[in-house]
């Protein structure tokens, strides 16, 4: 006599159940998350000696569409959320960017004024000296240098950097 295959435990069938459940309820759920979430820009980067702060763009419109002057200005004038890093006259600015900013080109500019011309590879070193020049539009303790996106005609997206003097 043969005895027939006990049933799984009503306790265990439904676990399972729930578990099949909650992984597939997972799996729809993922696309719906994730169109929520914005694509991060590219980033920048300030290195000063070992310390360095990076950023995403202030104004990026995708990096496709050219920012409008009005955006610019805005972008150039906004002070909130800016990374600062201190600079010593004496030390080496090293401002890095990803490759998607460095294809299309990008400038270095001071208080909103470029002091490059744009430029086609990743990175670039400024002597600390000029972030505090009056010759080159600084004034004061501390300077916004921004990272622009395109050539000499138009921006299509900007990262703010805020040096401040170290003695």
């Amino acid at each position: 006599m043969t005895t027939p295959l006990a049933a799984e435990p009503p306790a265990r069938a439904t676990s399972a159940r729930r578990r099949a459940f909650a992984v597939l309820a997972a799996a729809a759920a993922g696309p719906l998350v994730l169109t929520a979430c914005d694509k991060p820009t590219p980033i920048a980067t300030v290195t000063v000696g070992t310390d360095s702060v990076h950023s995403e763009a202030e104004c990026y419109n995708e990096g496709d569409e050219p920012l409008s002057t009005e955006q610019v200005k805005s972008c150039l004038t906004a002070s909130k959320g800016i990374k600062t890093i201190k600079v010593h006259a004496d030390e080496t600015v090293r401002f890095g960017v990803e490759p998607d900013i460095a294809d299309k080109g990008w400038a270095l500019l001071l208080n909103g004024q470029p002091i490059t011309e744009p430029l086609k590879r990743t990175y670039t070193t400024v002597p600390g000296s000029v972030f505090f020049n009056q010759q080159y539009g600084a004034q004061g303790d501390s300077t916004t240098v921004s990272i622009a996106k395109g050539d000499n005609q138009k921006a299509y997206g900007l990262w703010s950097f805020k040096l401040t003097k170290e003695d």
